[in-house]
């Protein structure tokens, strides 16, 4: 058929698949508030709980609905440490209800539950402890480019590997736009996002098992390997197939998964969950 040749059709297709792309990054993994929804005093509230907050400012944590003669509590304590358990009353302003927890150092991590009583009913809104991570701010002409690059790089190596399937004839100019795009992206602004965030440029391969940092080399690895073979041949065109299906693959990874996290017992940054 005509449209499966067309070049504005492949565009189109690659816009909307990279678009579900960053959505899957954006809905999973460790960063990704923790919702849901209870019934307490026959009604039913939904929640969203933090998983991440900038280190410099208290993690407020909302309950939104009727609240009215509900009263709630924060149990929290530092995650992977032996203190108690700290508790925070929630109290409500503006017809929601409010509590903190204390911000924690860049890469620091709380563990915490939300408890709603009213009257005779006590609920907890999740078994299982939320963890929250703090992080340093990150300002915004460094962090919005990061991810408009990172966002482009997914459309042309998406864009690459079907012009490969095809045996197009800009295999290789694509494959060098995406190249570009993951060097300045991931190699470049992600190391910088790294240090606001975290204090540190790179905490991947060889210093460490980031896993954001090591899928991002990889990546950027299989680019450079097909750019190169491409350059060499242009019928070498399964190099950015195979590119682009590793790219593919590295953004289902969730994001932030095996990121920094401090050790409170040593005061040191290392790799977590």
């Amino acid at each position: 058929m005509a449209l499966f040749k067309s070049s504005i059709f492949w565009w189109i297709f690659s816009v909307i698949f990279s678009l579900s792309i960053a959505y899957y990054q954006r809905t999973t993994g460790p960063t990704y508030p923790v919702r849901g929804k209870i019934t307490i005093n026959n009604q039913e509230i939904k929640y969203k709980l933090l998983t991440s907050n900038e280190s410099h400012i208290p993690a407020e944590i909302v309950i939104k609905g009727n609240v009215e003669g509900i009263k709630g509590e924060i149990e929290y304590k530092k995650y992977n440490t032996d203190e108690d358990w700290q508790h925070a009353d929630m109290k409500i302003k503006g017809g929601k209800l409010v509590g903190e927890m204390p911000p924690q150092p860049p890469a620091g991590k709380l563990m915490y539950k939300v408890i709603l009583t009213f009257g005779e009913q006590c609920l907890t809104l999740r078994e299982e402890p939320v963890i929250i991570r703090f992080k340093g701010a990150v300002p915004g002409f460094i962090l919005w480019p990061h991810i408009l690059i990172m966002f482009m790089a997914m459309l042309f190596s998406t864009r690459t590997g079907i012009e490969g399937i095809s045996k197009g004839d800009k295999t290789k100019n694509y494959a060098l736009i995406t190249m570009i795009l993951l060097l300045i992206g991931g190699m470049f602004l992600g190391p910088v996002v790294q240090k606001y965030a975290f204090g540190e440029f790179w905490t991947g391969w060889p210093f460490g098992k980031d896993l954001t940092d090591n899928k991002t080399l990889v990546a950027f690895l299989a680019w450079i390997i097909a750019y190169l073979r491409l350059r060499k041949n242009n019928a070498n065109r399964g190099w950015a197939i195979a590119a682009a299906i590793i790219l593919l693959l590295v953004y289902l990874i969730p994001h932030s998964m095996f990121g920094s996290e401090l050790d409170y017992s040593t005061g040191t940054i290392g790799t977590g969950k």
